[in-house]
């Protein structure tokens, strides 16, 4: 099948992390570096365009799933199977937070969009926020609606969008202190806004994704052709809103087209 027009579909480079398991792999706000997350308990700093290691970030107790950048990217943030959040100045390496209080292992992690907190899923449940400005090691808030393992995290404004094994997805509207809950029918492992915020888009464990309209739930689209029974598998908008996409357990990327939920490409 011939990839469509835009859509990344050739092989560019191949790092080798030398992290054991890599858990992650995330872009900095503007694509220019990259995070890995490893098995063997560290962060790696990447230029991937060069396929030179930058930096490396030690001092989790055990393997790292996941880290993001920060929005002026001074800061990395990373959890674990530490039960931790860990916050790093990414030019000297230094580790400058700690926080703890999840009491199962942590699997995501985002900033707002100001970078002014941190927020974390964990496998307990909760989503924790933390302030980074302020001293204190306890969050300001904890959101703890869920039934089972929070699995990825999405920030958009004054709006949380959690995706969890429960088989929810909910949107917390901060500004107005209000909740709404999507019962998806099967455990969702990733959920994410689309880049004008009106839609949603979640992964789950019975190998399809679904598009819904986020103030009414109602489903608009279905996309199936991968496999997602066993692990967690994450799914995206492209920056343009015209194509989603998501891994799969047999080891391809799958594209389709947004509005024909046909598949355009698999690599």
């Amino acid at each position: 099948m011939a990839p469509s027009e835009g859509i990344p579909s050739q092989l560019v480079r191949i790092i080798e992390c030398k992290q054991g398991a890599v858990r992650a792999v995330r872009f900095n706000v503007d694509g220019g570096y990259c995070m890995s997350c490893g098995s063997d308990k560290s962060v790696k700093l990447w230029n991937p365009h060069r396929g030179i290691l930058l930096h490396t970030y030690n001092g989790h107790g055990y393997e790292v799933l996941d880290a993001r950048g920060s929005s002026d990217n001074s800061l990395i943030g990373s959890c674990g199977l530490d039960k931790s959040v860990m916050l790093w100045n990414v030019s000297t390496g230094e580790a400058l937070r700690k926080f703890r209080g999840h009491a199962a292992r942590v699997n995501c992690v985002v900033f707002n969009e100001e970078s002014t907190v941190i927020l974390s899923g964990s496998v307990d449940g909760t989503v924790r926020i933390w302030d980074l400005r302020s001293r204190k090691y306890d969050p300001v808030q904890v959101l703890d609606e869920a039934k089972d393992a929070i699995m990825t995290v999405a920030v958009s404004g004054h709006e949380i969008l959690t995706a969890s094994l429960d088989c929810y997805t909910r949107v917390y509207d901060l500004r107005n202190g209000q909740l709404v809950s999507n019962c998806i029918g099967e455990s969702v492992t990733c959920a994410s806004f689309s880049g004008d915020g009106q839609c949603l888009l979640t992964s789950t464990m019975g190998s399809t994704l679904r598009l819904m309209d986020r103030d009414t739930g109602e489903l608009l689209a279905q996309y199936t052709g991968h496999t997602s029974k066993e692990y967690k598998v994450e799914s995206c908008f492209t920056s343009s809103d015209t194509h989603v996409m998501s891994g799969s357990e047999d080891g391809y990327v799958y594209c389709w087209d947004l509005v024909q939920a046909t598949l355009a490409t698999s690599k």
